[in-house]
């Protein structure tokens, strides 16, 4: 119980502006990381996104470990009791991972993005019973108008796949359980948003490596011609860079807000790139059920947002309103 307090009241010291800052930061730093991943591996065809990833866990570790050397961050330091406090993110995180790439080969990129959807709805639940958090039912409105309209941009696309729909409900799982548990291990003692980062990619590299090895994705991103290029180099080191900013940015977001906001913020964000996608690229196939699906999310989203960053509590709420008000932030 003196857990669950101390969450509620880490949950209301923030401003406003603080809040948003976060989930802007977080989605712009999503945007990039797009952006250069697209470049790395479609525009100059590197084999392996998992040593992508690989490499991306390893800048983090040296990042986070030169900044606490030097004094420029303080996290708990390595002993017995650290795999037991960030148990179960690093399992999740692989899950998250594997269940993600399996599920993305299996499904059209349609029902890929409202199967997706459902993270958000996962994330809300599980908020409930393990963070023991309640929503107003604006919010959960404003949850539903997303699904709602992912589920009609993608109507005209349907099709039934058992396997690729178990694949991407469970990945759905996986990763509001990793945002729901995130935000938990944040107010653990000794961790922090640093030890939370800096312990779970130190944790999943070495069995990412193995994996790497094992399937021979190692091999190939070894004997990949262009690193003689200084472009592809530049973009590769920029991309793992950006990982890190990617993985703190998340982190940063649900320390500041809720685990279902760093869900959603993510969701809208990817509406916003098939907006930008309509007029840029080129490879936007319109269709007006997409387009008013893909509004209806976006006015969801909107909305969403509208009730989170301007919720002001008032301290003659009544203890349940008060609990509304800190569970939105």
């Amino acid at each position: 119980m003196s857990e669950n307090n101390k969450y509620l009241q880490e949950s209301v010291q923030p401003s406003g502006l603080v809040k948003f800052l976060s989930a802007v930061f977080y989605a712009g730093s999503s945007f990039l990381i797009t952006v250069v991943n697209k470049t790395v591996l479609t525009t100059f065809r590197f084999p392996s996104s998992m040593c992508l990833g690989l490499g991306q866990m390893i800048t983090t570790i040296v990042v986070l470990y030169i900044a606490k050397v030097s004094k420029t961050i303080q996290f708990q330091d390595c002993d017995r009791g650290v795999l037991l406090k960030i148990f179960p993110l690093p399992l999740l995180y692989v899950g998250n991972h594997l269940t993600g790439l399996a599920s993305t080969k299996k499904l059209s990129l349609p029902m890929f993005t409202v199967l997706r959807k459902f993270t958000i709805l996962m994330t809300m639940i599980l908020e409930i019973y393990i963070l023991r958090k309640t929503f107003p039912k604006r919010l959960v409105y404003s949850i539903v108008t997303i699904v709602l309209g992912a589920m009609v941009a993608a109507s005209s696309d349907l099709a039934f796949d058992l396997e690729g729909y178990t694949l991407i409900l469970l990945n759905d799982v996986f990763t509001a359980a990793s945002s729901v548990y995130t935000k938990k291990k944040l107010c653990t003692e000794g961790l922090g948003k640093y030890g939370v980062l800096f312990y779970n990619a130190l944790i999943i590299v070495i069995p990412t490596f193995l994996a790497s090895a094992f399937t021979g994705d190692l091999h190939k991103a070894v004997a990949f011609e262009s690193w003689v290029q200084t472009t592809f180099i530049f973009c590769f080191l920029l991309s793992c860079f950006m990982g890190f900013v990617l993985m703190y940015s998340i982190v940063l977001c649900s320390h500041y807000n809720s685990a279902l906001t760093t869900t959603v913020v993510g969701a809208v964000k990817n509406v916003a790139v098939a907006y930008i996608g309509i007029f840029v690229g080129g490879d936007y196939l319109f269709s007006w059920t997409n387009f008013i699906g893909l509004s209806i999310c976006m006015s969801g989203g909107l909305m969403y947002s509208y009730l989170t960053f301007n919720d002001n509590p008032s301290g003659n709420s009544t203890q349940g309103t008060k609990e509304l008000k800190i569970q939105v932030t």
